[in-house]
């Protein structure tokens, strides 16, 4: 199963399991992870989980930034639109920052590229 991993100074200090359900990011209480910043959207990212089209038993995890003012970033790169994320993905919400891990997901990239190159 894939998380989601708060980091704080590198360290971690809470893991949010990803599910079925999607995973609401931001500074309303209704979030499933609740950051008090303000810097931070009352609604500002979500995290949705499908199956991978070509391994029905794989998941692909999908975050979308949700027009917050501030933005969302993946690898320092701001997000515009629907992404999908890979293992071990630095992910930051205004001074927030998660790191997430899938460790089924290691193979599974070389595989699928194979697949759609035949």
């Amino acid at each position: 199963m894939a998380l989601l991993a708060q980091l704080v100074d590198d360290v971690v200090t809470h893991r949010f399991e990803l599910s079925e359900q999607p995973l609401t990011i931001g500074r309303h209480p209704s979030n499933i992870v609740h950051i008090n910043e303000e810097a931070v959207s009352g609604r500002h990212a979500v995290i949705e989980m499908e199956p991978n089209k070509h391994f029905a038993n794989h998941r692909e995890y999908w975050l979308e930034d949700l027009e917050s003012t501030n933005g969302t970033f993946v690898n320092g790169k701001r997000v515009y639109v629907r992404i999908r994320l890979h293992h071990n993905d630095i992910i930051r919400l205004a001074w927030s920052q998660f790191k997430f891990i899938d460790e089924q997901d290691l193979g599974l990239e070389k595989t699928v590229h194979m697949l759609e190159e035949t």
